[in-house]
């Protein structure tokens, strides 16, 4: 680790040697950072569906903590410190896309006992989560040449991230405004907390004697609004699905319906229950499975992308320093999945060996190919086709535990060895959106690659207990943490078990969301299906975030929503979902 001697002429600090980088600091602000973020977006994740890229947000803390309270300076040492960041929040959608489904469908008949979750099975959750890091990393790794030397594939996340790296001030200042965010949100919600208590609607259309079947009801959450405004534009398609229910379906239902459907069609919640959510999910089953299928020419580049890194051998030794060694590389993958395997094992008094074998091996062979389309989906697009990929991999592991276990047996294993490959993909993407941002400021890979492993194992041991915590107080799946994507892979996992064909509204949403993933509009058939599934009171407030981000673009310019609008809304999340977690802490003990 590199420190450097300062020698002070007047007023001019000059910087003799290298600036540190890979340094104690780093590593405890990136731990400290990434505990604040996975919580926050683990949070949130729950709520709405999807997940944030924690790489931004932690380089604008880490300048607000190593430049403004620390007075530290090294660009590449905050480099460091939002690597291990983002690392440790890899597991806020990596957990909470998969296992939650254990809480869901814990509440059907036969599955009663899945969420049991003692010690021994909190503990294999756990060491399956570092397993999948360990081996997702150790995939990805040895393509970061191919994929940013010479491919030169954009990771526009990488560039925004290197962007604020490269501009102190700027950070700081934006850590101010996230700060402030934060405090405003947090105040907002404790006060929403104490007058309202757990239930935060606000039902307009009945005040303005509007019509029911419009559902004008408002989530009162600073912190959707904060999400809405981050994704602007590009979440303009989750707004719009839930609009499309209650705004254009639910009045044509009431004159062209079934007399079953017109019977409720004044009634949203039964709407949504019945018709609407059904269909969401079946629309991000087709999505997931249609985004798999346009991303072929992204697959095909991804395999001439292993193909030539493997062909590759360098000689400069500077270059070979750059890079972790490729045969710690290669005995990580050999040693992950012996760990994965023996998890599989530990996993069910039913499990064979020769059955944990067959799902750790597939499972390690998917995350070599997942990680990688993953990697080149955001180096091409900022898009992550996750949930899609693990929807897949689980599919894949459950049908081969079903033969031969019992369902409760089967169940548990696959979303252990599913809740693994989830996390090395999710990590493999972290990797080398963070990697870019390393190439454009000057890092040295090898240290990232470092820093990415000391950091990927903390979010595990946090994100599973917080999900614990939150499911005690508030319930996982209920309409407070809807929990939509681990909601669609327990809908596929229970019509696997229960050998049922999914209903017509299930084909049907999985035909539209084949249709939309088609579009060639990224993942919009993913955030149109969220829009069928969520209540619709959390799309009517983070429709308000996207107006807002909409508006402040036009009329403010697109420079005040990036240096001021983005960093207050990254605060809002983090100060309501602090005190949400708080307050669920305080309730249960």
């Amino acid at each position: 680790m590199a420190t450097g001697k300062k020698t002070d002429l007047g007023e001019i600090t000059i910087q003799h040697g290298p600036y540190p980088e890979l340094t104690w600091v780093a590593v405890f602000v990136g731990w400290g950072i990434g505990g604040l973020i996975a919580v926050s977006i683990a949070y949130a994740a729950l709520i709405l569906g999807f997940s944030i890229e924690g790489s931004e947000l932690a380089a604008i803390l880490g300048w607000g903590v190593l430049r403004g309270v620390m007075r530290r300076s090294s660009i590449v040492e905050n480099n460091i410190n939002q690597t291990i960041a983002s690392a440790v929040n890899g597991a806020s959608s990596g957990i909470m896309f998969t296992v939650p489904a254990l809480f869901i469908l814990a509440r059907t008949e036969g599955l009663e006992t899945v969420d049991d979750f003692d010690l021994n099975l909190i503990l294999l959750i756990i060491f399956a989560s570092i397993t999948g890091c360990v081996l997702g990393l150790a995939f990805v790794i040895p393509l970061r040449k191919q994929m940013i030397d010479f491919d030169r594939l954009a990771f526009p996340g990488g560039i925004a991230v290197a962007t604020i790296l490269k501009s102190p001030g700027a950070g700081l200042k934006k850590a101010m405004f996230l700060m402030s965010g934060a405090i405003i949100s947090g105040m907002i919600h404790l006060v929403v907390l104490i007058t309202m208590g757990e239930d935060h609607d606000w039902q307009a259309g009945a005040q303005f004697a509007l019509p029911s079947m419009l559902n004008i009801v408002f989530y009162i959450s600073i912190m959707t609004i904060g999400v809405g405004y981050l994704s602007g534009k590009g979440g303009f398609w989750f707004g719009a699905g839930g609009f499309i229910c209650y705004f254009v379906l639910s009045p044509v239902l009431q004159y062209v319906g079934s007399d079953s459907v017109q019977e409720i069609v004044t009634n949203p919640n039964a709407m949504r229950l019945q018709l609407y959510r059904p269909t969401g999910i079946g629309m991000l089953i087709g999505a997931a499975v249609g985004g798999i299928v346009a991303a072929f020419p992204l697959i095909r580049s991804a395999i001439h992308s292993m193909h030539a890194a493997s062909k590759e051998v360098s000689t400069d030794l500077a270059s070979q320093n750059d890079e972790m060694p490729i045969r710690l590389l290669y005995g990580a993958i050999v040693a992950g999945t012996v760990a994965l395997i023996a998890i599989a094992f530990m996993s069910s008094e039913e499990m064979t060996l020769w059955r944990a074998a067959l799902m750790a091996v597939l499972g390690t062979l998917w995350v070599w190919v997942a990680g990688v389309i993953v990697s080149e989906c955001v180096g091409r697009t900022n898009w992550s086709p996750l949930s899609g990929m693990t929807l897949i991999a689980v599919t894949i592991v459950v049908m081969i535990a079903k033969a031969g276990m019992s369902d409760p047996a089967a169940v548990i294993s696959s979303m252990i060895v599913g809740v693994a490959i989830c996390l090395a993909v999710s990590q493999a993407s972290d990797m080398m959106l963070d990697l870019k941002s390393g190439y454009l400021v000057g890092a040295v890979p090898r240290r990232q690659q470092m820093a990415q492993y000391i950091g990927c194992w903390l979010g595990p041991c946090i994100v599973v207990f917080l999900m614990l915590l939150l499911n005690e107080q508030y319930e996982i799946g209920s309409d407070k943490l809807p929990a939509p994507q681990a909601t669609a892979l327990a809908s596929v996992v229970d019509g696997i078990m229960s050998d049922d064909v999914p209903s017509y509204r299930y084909a049907a949403g999985a035909g539209l969301g084949l249709l939309l993933a088609f579009s060639g509009l990224g993942g919009i058939g993913v955030l149109v299906g969220l829009g069928f599934y969520m209540p619709f009171n959390i799309v009517m407030t983070y429709t308000v975030g996207n107006i807002l981000r909409i508006a402040s673009d036009r009329w403010l310019g697109k420079k005040f929503s990036h240096d001021v609008g983005i960093p207050i809304a990254a605060g809002l999340i983090v100060g309501e979902a602090l005190v949400g977690v708080g307050y669920a802490l305080v309730m249960v003990f």
